[in-house]
């Protein structure tokens, strides 16, 4: 079993942010040992792509008594899925080999907490900025035009040195890891990190696919310009429970009820987005109603705060009645790769005053 590859620093910062808030979900719980690996995280290698399926919470237990909680992750994460899909060749790698006796693929589970850190070590000791940084001075939600022009200073910005990472599965102290070498040319720089991983049989790839959900009800996709992050957060200091009403007008209203307050929150000129088997014939908007912890719907919206300037092309919210609330993020560029977060809702019932 064999895998290396080469990244350029853009390469190495654009997995940096899509890292930053899934890491965020799963928390941390691995140990030097590699028997407590597995913090709810397993990467798929294969020629043509990387992927990331990430269970939210899992790591407040991957020691088996729940004491090592990294920060614990994010507080309300259980039960959220999150699957990432990048591209490898000229997505997130210059040129990269994998060799397996399983066709050409490797699966195995990783403490994402340790990859985040070290994929910020190696940032940090390049000059560069983590996704934390480059957010405070560039924030996510920008024209398209800022986007580009800050594509290009960041491409020119590459090109003009000659730093090499290499990131390859070895053995460090008799055990497996994902390790990235960062090297210059001229020698003034040598630095490396090793992330312990537990490898697993490819056919186990099959129990970390992403939910398996029917057609929505509602899909809607959002401006950059207008997050709902913000909104959320403040919702969510006031009620444990949020309500989200869809409409395929292009329409999504928030709503919390308790005792001490009413309020809603409005949203319209949204983009609706249907799928060519969606009929057409309906004379009437498709609706959705859904009632959702306010705690997960925080946590599956971290990202809008965490990413870089341009890290996102858009993002779709998708609504299954009574199933599941689905956050589906574009990364930018289109064909570079996307994240979707997956939430599980509360059920309501016909009879129910909502």
């Amino acid at each position: 079993m064999r895998f290396k590859s080469r990244m350029a620093v853009e390469h190495v910062q654009l997995l940096h942010n899509v890292i930053v808030p899934i890491s965020r979900l799963t928390g941390g719980g691995g140990g030097p040992d590699g028997k407590s690996i597995g913090s709810g995280t397993t990467l798929y290698l294969d020629p043509e792509v990387l992927r990331i399926s990430s269970r939210g919470g899992a790591g407040r237990t991957a020691d088996g008594g729940g004491a090592s909680q990294h920060a614990g992750g994010e507080q309300g994460a259980e039960g959220i899925a999150c699957f990432s899909e990048l591209i490898a060749m000229n997505g997130i790698f210059l040129e990269h080999k994998i060799q397996s006796i399983a066709e050409n693929v490797i699966v195995f589970d990783i403490d994402l907490v340790q990859l985040q850190t070290a994929l910020a070590a190696t940032l940090q000791s390049l000059g560069g900025s983590s996704a934390g940084d480059s957010a405070k001075s560039a924030p996510l939600h920008n024209s398209s035009a800022d986007a580009r022009n800050s594509s290009r200073r960041s491409s020119s910005s590459f090109h003009s040195t000659s730093i090499l990472v290499v990131m390859k599965l070895a053995k460090r102290g008799g055990l497996p890891c994902l390790c990235l070498d960062t090297s210059c040319a001229n020698g003034t720089l040598d630095v490396h990190h090793a992330v312990p991983i537990r490898i697993l049989r490819a056919e186990e790839w099959q129990h970390h696919l992403p939910p398996v959900v029917n057609t929505p009800d509602v899909q809607l996709e959002f401006q950059l310009d207008r997050p709902l992050r913000p909104v959320i957060e403040r919702l969510k200091a006031i009620s444990p429970i949020i309500y989200l009403e869809g409409s395929m007008a292009g329409e999504l209203n928030l709503r919390i009820d308790n005792d001490a307050v009413s309020i809603r929150t409005f949203y319209d000129k949204l983009i609706p987005r249907v799928d060519e088997e969606t009929s057409q014939s309906q004379t009437d908007p498709a609706r959705c109603t859904l009632k959702v912890d306010s705690k997960k719907l925080l946590a599956s919206l971290q990202w809008q705060s965490s990413m870089a300037r341009g890290s996102v092309s858009s993002y779709i919210i998708c609504m299954i009645e009574n199933e599941m609330m689905v956050v589906h993020v574009v990364l930018n560029p289109e064909d570079v790769g996307f994240f979707t977060y997956y939430i599980p809702v509360h059920f309501l019932s016909p009879d129910m005053d909502i």
